[in-house]
């Protein structure tokens, strides 16, 4: 009788046994995971120590000492790499302001700080005051790097205008979607329109001019109830290609303080989380 209570105590014991074995077992090949991972993090190899935590996770849900090992290192990991997005963006906006320097002295902000918090730049030749009574494309681009054209017209009595189409002797052409902003005017019984078009929704014509920069002239078309031809010399060519390169440099810094923030906004939620982990800990 005794020896078959103990046969069956042994049954018992072999699946219990198997269990704890198995668990210890998991343990082990968990903590090796993690040692790649502090290896990997310690090399620099962020997504690679990454990918072994997350493996700790899926194999081994059950190695929870492992597991809590492994949610620091990633807490330092996602620390690591912002502070090394910060440094690479740091360094890209010190290129682009330094590209932005060399040739902001070309053109003119115009801004009163009285109620404007957001200037425009425009290139001298298109100034208004200078362009009194003609009929032309200006560009501007704010100093966001928001860009914008606007068909100016003035050669004598409405026509109504929404859109101008630009071409090239070559009969390729690029042409405006009518304009969501257009508003007339008089000045001393002189009929002025205006259109404004914003850069990337313009039908790609800044783009067509800026590839066209080589030309010395190009057709201007202003289409409304009636159309007005004329024509682009190379001062409004050079203008409208200045300002888009202008535009490129100033957005492309926008997008950089955009990612600045971002990172910045991610390493204060990943120092409080680990300051939370380690107050837990006290």
């Amino acid at each position: 009788m005794i020896d078959k209570r103990m046969k069956k105590i042994g049954l018992l014991l072999v699946p219990m046994a198997l269990a704890l074995s198995a668990c210890q077992n998991g343990e082990k090949q968990a903590g090796q995971l993690f040692q790649r991972a502090e290896a990997a993090y310690a090399a620099g190899e962020y997504s690679l120590a990454k990918l072994q935590i997350d493996s700790i996770r899926t194999l081994y849900p059950k190695a929870f000492e492992v597991r809590k090992a492994g949610i620091k290192l990633m807490q330092q990991i996602d620390l690591a790499e912002q502070t090394k997005t910060l440094a690479y963006l740091d360094s890209m906006m010190t290129v682009k302001q330094a590209e932005l320097d060399s040739i902001k002295g070309n053109f003119v902000l115009e801004k009163d700080t009285a109620y404007q918090e957001i200037g425009n730049y425009f290139y001298p030749s298109q100034v208004v005051e200078k362009n009194i009574g003609r009929s032309f494309l200006r560009a501007q681009v704010n100093e966001l790097g928001e860009m914008s054209l606007t068909s100016i017209y003035c050669a004598g009595g409405n026509i109504h205008h929404t859109a101008v189409k630009v071409s090239a002797n070559d009969d390729t052409f690029a042409e405006t979607p009518a304009s969501t902003d257009s508003y007339e005017t008089t000045d001393l019984g002189r009929a002025i329109e205006k259109a404004d078009y914003k850069v990337g929704n313009d039908g790609g014509v800044a783009a067509y001019i800026a590839a066209n920069k080589d030309k010395k002239s190009l057709k201007l078309e202003f289409i409304g109830d009636r159309n007005y031809k004329t024509t682009m010399y190379a001062n409004d060519i050079k203008a409208i290609t200045e300002v888009s390169n202008l535009a490129r440099i100033l957005a492309g810094m926008e997008e950089i303080r955009k990612e600045q923030k971002e990172a910045n906004l991610k390493i204060q939620f990943v120092t409080r989380k680990i300051e939370e982990g380690e107050a837990k800990q006290e």
